[in-house]
């Protein structure tokens, strides 16, 4: 259990060797502009005479910037405050207590892991600890999840539940931008959902380190949930710091989601950033088709004027050509 970040780095004051990126890296000393334009799409809106100008907002975030947030979206203040804080008591339990949790299996439905590995590609160290646990369908996997805290599966089942109707709730909304069929995204294509909890403890020298490193999601669609500013992305060759809105949920667009969309939603590569002062925690629910899916540009958006950009390919061997780019040898997708 020694090799948790969360176990040790309370005690240090340096980083680390094997912790400080390269050069071309790593955050550095100065602070990143904030990205202006990501839209913040209120929901309440959508089902009102705003209902339009709604969904030109989501497809303008997801066209332009790969991401948008949504608030209003119809999860309880009180949930997402009551899951996040089981998280966190998660991560501050005893090491022995976690002990149980902790392994580098990536088949298993719920395990504990840390972001510091070596490998014959990547021979780096990320500053945070991780969970994945599989989520949907619930009853499938929620006697695999911790027992403590206390009401861990209660809270976290809810609250996947919630983000999972507002996921589909998401993707109906771009489909009536896209102009595909309402349900277009229901069944195989959304058949998955996993959640990956990412803890990054403070740092002492947050310019030399990253949380997670540039990527781009591979899945179909991500909702994140945060406590606090961490999220950059790389747009037009710099780094633009992600706005933390409170009570809110970034919505980033997966490279599977460009292809169906046929190159007119984009995903965006981006990272995450420690500080020195506090934590930061982040819920990243993943929405995923099924292994045997085809994934391809949908039909409705091919035509002489808007030709074929992507070819089909099956979801499992799409994962298998990506997740090399995409994950860190523990199996974990690279979420922010």
């Amino acid at each position: 259990m020694s090799a948790l970040v969360s176990s040790w780095s309370k005690n240090v004051h340096t980083v680390p060797e094997n912790f400080v990126c390269s050069s071309e890296e790593r955050p550095g000393d100065l602070a990143v502009p904030l990205c202006k334009g990501i839209p913040v799409v209120d929901l309440q809106q959508v089902d009102g005479h705003d209902r339009a100008d709604s969904i030109k907002q989501i497809m303008i975030g997801s066209q332009d910037f790969g991401m948008f947030q949504v608030i209003n979206h119809g999860l309880l203040k009180e949930l997402m405050d009551d899951t996040m804080s089981l998280f966190k008591e998660f991560f501050d339990m005893p090491e022995e207590d976690k002990a149980t949790y902790y392994s580098e299996d990536m088949s298993k439905s719920f395990r504990l892991y840390t972001g510091s590995f070596c490998h014959s590609v990547i021979n780096h160290n990320y500053w945070k600890d991780s969970v994945r646990q599989d989520c949907h369908p619930l009853e499938d996997h929620i006697e695999t999840w911790p027992e403590k805290p206390a009401r861990y599966r209660e809270v976290v089942g809810t609250y996947s539940v919630e983000v999972r109707k507002l996921g589909m709730r998401i993707l109906d909304l771009i489909c009536e931008g896209l102009g595909v069929d309402v349900g277009y995204f229901a069944g195989d294509l959304s058949k998955f959902q996993g959640m990956i909890v990412n803890h990054y403890p403070p740092c002492p020298n947050p310019s030399l380190v990253l949380g997670v490193r540039g990527h781009y999601d591979t899945n179909l669609l991500t909702l994140l949930q945060q406590d606090e500013y961490g999220l950059q992305i790389l747009k037009d060759g710099q780094w633009f710091g992600v706005k933390h809105v409170p009570n809110a949920f970034v919505i980033n667009i997966g490279s599977q989601l460009e292809i169906i969309s046929n190159g007119k939603l984009t995903s965006i590569k981006h990272r995450a950033v420690t500080n020195s002062s506090v934590s930061r925690t982040s819920i990243v629910t993943l929405i995923n088709p099924s292994e045997e899916c085809i994934i391809e540009p949908a039909k409705a958006l091919v035509s002489a004027c808007n030709p074929l950009m992507f070819q089909a390919v099956q979801c499992k061997e799409y994962v298998d050509t990506c997740m090399p780019k995409a994950r860190d040898p523990n199996g974990a997708t690279l979420e922010s």
